[in-house]
């Protein structure tokens, strides 16, 4: 059984990724604490790795906050943009170099725990406002880590990323087959008691159960 580090945020995708991986790999989940404002996520990845029965680890970044200012999940002065995850608009959620700094660190877990792969959840949904969750990203940063660990990982160690080409629907819908409990996940970047609804996380998870035709469970603000 091939052994992998997932990197959980706590939100839908990640959570299901962390069911789906279960199944078949021997997992390990990594989350990360950056100083996100919406930090109430973790607690939900915490309760995936619990009942899924992984171990979880909990890496502290939030010294970063401070540094990979001016996005709207790390400086509490700009506002959580609401409306359509694809708008221009979104860009302000951007925090630089984000998903890049979280796969090198678990790349290093990996290479320690001799894992042959992480896991993100990234997918086709994101790849217009993110440029690290695209599949060139993808495809550069294998092949670096490969080089910067030459001899010491998996010579066919890979970032396992199963959603890269699907929608959040295809998500949703995988999450409904392996009966993952969405009251467990977290999306909202306001981080509030419950959903808000409107910011573009809460507009798009909506649409997904909306068009997977599944019923979505969350508790929304408005």
């Amino acid at each position: 059984m091939a052994k992998g580090i997932a990197i959980v945020s706590g939100g839908m995708d990640s959570v299901v990724l962390a069911h789906l991986l279960s199944r078949s790999h021997e997992l390990s989940i990594v989350s990360f604490d950056y100083g996100q404002r919406h930090k109430k996520e973790l607690q939900f990845a915490e309760q995936a790795a619990k009942d899924l029965e992984v171990p979880w680890t909990l890496v502290d970044m939030s010294f970063m906050a401070n540094l990979l200012h001016g996005s709207a999940l790390t400086s509490p002065e700009v506002d959580v943009p609401e409306g359509h995850y694809a708008d221009d608009n979104m860009r302000i959620t951007v925090v630089p170099n984000r998903n890049s700094i979280m796969l090198n660190i678990a790349a290093g877990i990996a290479v320690a725990e001799k894992a042959s792969f992480i896991a993100t959840a990234v997918h086709a949904g994101d790849h217009a406002v993110y440029p690290d969750c695209r599949p060139e990203f993808i495809g550069s940063l294998t092949q670096t880590l490969r080089i910067a660990n030459e001899g010491f990982i998996d010579p066919e160690f890979y970032i396992n990323t199963p959603f890269i080409a699907l929608g959040k629907e295809d998500i949703a819908n995988e999450g409904g087959y392996l009966h993952v409990d969405f009251t467990k996940t977290w999306s909202c970047y306001k981080g509030e008691e419950v959903h808000c609804g409107k910011c573009g996380t809460c507009v798009e998870r909506k649409e997904a159960f909306d068009l997977a035709g599944i019923h979505d469970p969350t508790e929304y603000m408005s």
